[in-house]
């Protein structure tokens, strides 16, 4: 190479905005331009004179380590990240593209600083962490008013079928307590559409989480305990197989209750509901079978509608069609499967099996 150009290469060498950098396979700085000493605040010679391991931030060097070793075999390194401190003690990112030349035992090296790119991503994702916290919080408080409002509507609306108006005489009275009644049940389908469509919606991004079977359903007879009580509803359970599962508790929650509720709402005329929910293991599946007395479907006719949106199989003014449909959605966007058994004024067995 002339004079001539050695003094053109050594121009762009050092007036590069680029960090320019020869290393050799021993682990030092052979050369550097202009570049990494303004970005790193030291003297080509402190640069030098010390292992480069020295100037990379601690929790890089093993990685940066491993990464120099496959250099070293001919292996041409592009866009690899890592931090240096600065002679002030900051820490900067810099992304190396890496050419070694085996025969000479050196490598050609090219860095950007790219720290204001990885504070912009800090940031982002700080401030996507904090957004969906607050997502998160917000659909729990969502979920839980909605909940928690339905039971009292629930009891409420019993307390109505419990009055006898016809010891009421006056009226005014009858046309206030029918007004209320009206008022409440509108205000129970509103709440039941609302948090239907919520839990739906939310079925996606349901988290697993230990659940304890018990406190479940216990949750959720409390919260229509009015209703248990007016229709003279008895519920026996046996979760001897098991007593936790693996699932998401709202999800849980929503299945009992929707499958309870169904259970008391389409009991067989003048026969108190009657409820078993048990455990079991099966060829290794975990399941919980769900029983009841009421009016039952004929298998036949329903087939493969009865988890369909909107699908009512009996007359009752307050069916919706939707319980039915959540209740499988809440077990099979989980893994799960959920079939049914049942017959015309005998009852009907629904079998929860979880995700192993």
């Amino acid at each position: 190479m002339t004079e001539e150009n050695n003094t053109i290469f050594k121009r762009f060498f050092d007036i590069s905005p680029d960090l320019l950098c020869i290393a050799g396979f021993d682990g030092y700085f052979k050369k550097v331009n202009n570049s990494v000493s303004e970005l790193l605040g030291f003297t080509e010679e402190e640069l030098l004179s010390k292992p480069i391991n020295e100037f990379i931030y601690p929790d890089d060097r093993d990685t940066t380590a491993n990464v120099r070793k496959h250099l070293t075999k001919n292996s041409t390194l592009q866009n690899f990240e890592n931090r240096y401190v600065t002679k002030s003690g900051e820490i900067v990112w810099l992304a190396w593209t890496s050419m070694p030349v085996s025969e000479e035992e050196l490598v050609f090296a090219i860095a950007k600083n790219i720290t204001h790119k990885k504070i912009l991503e800090e940031e982002r994702n700080s401030l996507l962490t904090t957004i969906t916290r607050i997502n998160s919080d917000l659909k729990q408080l969502t979920y839980t008013s909605s909940h928690d409002l339905r039971s009292p509507v629930n009891n409420l609306i019993s307390i109505f079928s419990l009055l006898d108006v016809s010891k009421i005489d006056d009226s005014e009275t009858l046309e206030f307590i029918k007004m209320l009644e009206t008022t409440s049940g509108n205000l129970k389908e509103t709440l039941n559409e609302y948090l239907d469509l919520f839990i739906q919606r939310d079925n996606l991004n349901a988290e697993l989480e230990p659940v304890n079977l018990n406190k479940a359903l216990n949750s959720v007879l409390l919260s229509i305990n009015s209703l248990v009580k007016s229709s003279g509803t008895s519920v026996t359970t046996n979760f001897s197989a098991f007593e936790n599962i693996s699932f998401n508790k709202s999800n849980l929650e929503s299945v009992l209750l929707n499958l309870t509720t169904n259970a008391i709402k389409y009991a067989k005329p003048n026969i108190k509901p009657k409820i078993s929910i048990t455990s079991k293991i099966h060829n290794g599946t975990y399941q919980l079978i769900f029983a009841d007395n009421g009016l039952g479907f004929n298998m036949e006719v329903v087939k493969d509608k009865i988890f369909g949106l909107h699908q009512k199989f009996h007359n009752h003014v307050d069916s919706r069609g939707i319980g039915l449909y959540l209740v499988h959605n809440h077990i099979t966007s989980l893994g799960g499967q959920i079939t049914v058994e049942s017959e015309v004024n005998v009852g009907t067995q629904f079998t929860i099996s979880f995700k192993s």
